[in-house]
């Protein structure tokens, strides 16, 4: 008789470690964003789910009662709401495409083969960035006030009577101080993205006879595409939490209210001991802000079919 080997058995399959390596990159991503976003953002909805009542007169007690939907049905109803919302809107249309043109035009003329000094500029053009918001709002309004500008004084001299600081005006000046704040970041952004493509299909596009127009707008801009659209993206959340400029320009021209823009007007209702309405538009805000950003990318991300 022969004996017989026991089959081996078969190894219980174990779960790679490899595949959760993923996970520990996104962490240093995921930790700041729930606890800086998301938990904020969730306080927010419940503070504003909820009213202060006071009791017992003018220095009676305050305590909390729970209001549902009520406080969104005020802010909604209130006309600030509309017009602070059509305003950063319109903001949005005219000065984003203004600015990632200029962005991708200096990134283009940095990418070149004929560009010189490329250090030197892209940290002039970078500059404008680090300067905090405030101080940079603050400069600019020392150039846009009739009585101390230079400028204002130039093209009053050339036959030009504006006023920057005007109704008519002050939104378009809020934009330039906006555009050029944050053209060099998006150009840093869209820069990086043409030094990754690779020199092949540049070569190729010689070889066929493209000249460098042609291989800047027809190569160059559809392979950074991504790139163009996370600006975009980017450019439409900052857009919506306008706050900085409008509030400097607050305080030297009347032209800009409490209620300017949503973030603003917030902010006044929180001045104002209004917390629960102010919870109640800052969700409302971020609520409009993600679902424009997630329309643009769905709009800018779309693949043709064939």
């Amino acid at each position: 008789m022969t004996a017989t080997t026991p089959a081996p058995a078969t190894p219980v399959p174990r779960r790679p470690r490899r595949l959760l390596a993923p996970y520990g990159f996104l962490l240093p991503f995921l930790i700041p964003f729930v606890l800086f976003t998301l938990v904020p953002v969730g306080y927010a909805f419940w503070q504003s789910l909820h009213r202060t009542e006071r009791t017992g007169g003018t220095f009676g007690r305050t305590h909390s009662v729970f209001a549902g939907f009520e406080q969104y049905a005020d802010v909604v109803q209130e006309p600030f709401f509309a017009e602070s919302l059509l305003r950063v809107g319109l903001f949005a249309l005219v000065q984003i495409p203004v600015m990632l043109l200029l962005a991708l035009v200096l990134a283009l003329l940095l990418d070149s083969a004929v560009a010189r000094l490329k250090r030197f500029f892209r940290l002039v053009y970078f500059v404008p960035y680090g300067i905090p918001g405030v101080v940079a709002a603050l400069m600019w309004a020392f150039l846009y006030d009739p009585r101390l500008s230079p400028l204002v004084d130039l093209l009053r001299s050339a036959g030009a009577d504006v006023d920057p600081l005007g109704p008519d005006l002050v939104l378009w000046s809020i934009g330039n101080v906006v555009t050029w704040t944050y053209t060099g970041y998006n150009m840093l952004i869209l820069y990086s993205a043409l030094q990754a493509l690779p020199t092949d299909v540049h070569e190729a596009a010689r070889v066929d006879g493209a000249g460098g127009w042609t291989i800047a707008w027809r190569v160059k801009v559809p392979l950074i595409r991504p790139a163009l659209v996370l600006t975009g993206v980017f450019s439409v959340i900052g857009t919506f939490q306008l706050f900085t400029e409008p509030q400097v320009f607050r305080s030297i021209s009347t032209s800009v209210t409490s209620t300017y823009t949503p973030n603003v007007a917030a902010y006044s209702l929180t001045a104002g001991d209004h917390y629960s309405e102010a919870a109640a538009l800052s969700v409302l805000l971020a609520t409009v802000t993600f679902a424009l950003s997630f329309a643009f990318l769905r709009l800018t991300t779309r693949r043709r079919r064939p």
